[in-house]
């Protein structure tokens, strides 16, 4: 263990951060102006600490929950634990620095990030706690369910929503926490509440459907319901084998389907965003909408997420979603989804 000072905030490191770690969350982060771009920031380099935790399959279960308890503990006001114990405890699996990923680099710098965050006001402070230290409740929850197995292995579709909900619908709380600390109307408000969670399975849920290959190479990981792999007479440890693909293919697609359910009330959520603190409607319809293009691709090519290459959208698409999302209102994201379902964007208006 080393011993590590206390940091001065550093919000430049905290962006180039997260252009390290997500690049969809970067274009979120970018197409917002401040003071909103540098809480939602800091905020979710705060839950990628513990998603990075929690997916570390070279740390035994009982540490990861172990370490995640004394990251959330540093997160409650009310709790006499440090982010400094965090930083000393997590240090003997932190790769080394030569050798050390975009995520551990996150890591390494928590305290960096808890004083960047800790310099915001302290209702930003208590809008984000809140949800990031639930999400790492729920982390520790499914650690210690499979820690047996050595990785998670979902049996059925409810566990499927519970897992999302703690990895992305938390997040989904955190933004509607930061919008509405002013009067923004009962019904607004109401909306917000009511669709929040349902923004944030929506993305994750497609991360599930797209990163399968990864997500079982890299951490050990199968999100692909049991229940349903049996359906198609697959075990959960057999999913890339080649024989399988076809099979497993069709729970790749049925799970890119169930995504697509949370697709109304996820633009219904965008569309009651007020436009406060520097929050945009292209930061929250970009993701949204690269979400319907990435179904699109797993609903033709499900095969490719068991592969290396994975599901992906492309890089024209990309630039030319976002610039239509920068170009124009809410009204218009309707169209926008319904035509990008259809075709690629950048083909749809050449």
């Amino acid at each position: 263990m080393v011993a590590v000072s206390s940091p001065e905030p550093d919000i430049s490191w905290c962006y180039d951060a997260v252009q390290g770690v997500s690049r969809t969350f970067a274009l979120t982060v970018d197409a917002l102006s401040e003071p909103m771009s540098s809480q939602i920031c800091v905020g979710y380099l705060l839950c990628r600490v513990a998603d990075t935790v929690e997916d570390a399959n070279h740390i035994p279960p009982a540490t990861q929950a172990s370490l995640l308890r004394t990251f959330g503990a540093a997160l409650d006001p009310a709790s006499d634990e440090t982010i400094l114990a965090f930083r000393d405890a997590v240090d003997d699996w932190l790769p080394a620095s030569d050798n050390r990923s975009p995520d551990w680099t996150v890591v390494a710098r928590s305290p960096t990030i808890w004083a960047t965050f800790t310099a915001q006001p302290a209702s930003v402070q208590r809008a984000i706690v809140p949800p990031v230290r639930e999400m790492v409740d729920g982390m520790v929850l499914f650690l210690e369910r499979y820690a047996a197995s050595g990785g998670l292995r979902l049996g059925d579709r409810a566990e499927l929503e519970e897992y999302c909900y703690y990895a992305a619908g938390t997040v989904g709380e955190l933004i509607t926490n930061l919008l509405t600390r002013d009067e923004i109307g009962q019904a607004r408000a109401r909306t917000l509440d009511d669709t929040a969670t349902e923004f944030g399975l929506l993305l994750q849920l497609v991360n599930v459907a797209k990163d399968v290959y990864d997500d079982y190479t890299e951490e050990n990981n199968v999100y692909l319901p049991a229940e349903w792999l049996a359906a198609e007479g697959i075990k959960q440890d057999a999913i890339l084998q080649a024989t399988n693909r076809n099979a497993v293919a069709q729970v790749v697609e049925r799970t890119a389907a169930y995504a697509s359910t949370f697709l109304d009330d996820a633009l219904e959520y965008i569309d009651a965003m007020p436009l406060t603190h520097g929050n945009t409607i292209a930061a929250w319809s970009v993701p949204y909408l690269l979400s319907v293009g990435t179904i699109r691709e797993l609903r033709d090519r499900p095969e490719d997420a068991l592969t290396e290459g994975g599901v992906k959208i492309s890089r024209q698409e990309v630039f030319a979603i976002m610039e239509a999302a920068n170009g124009t209102g809410r009204d218009s994201i309707a169209d926008l989804r319904q035509t990008i379902a259809e075709t690629p964007y950048h083909l749809a208006i050449d």
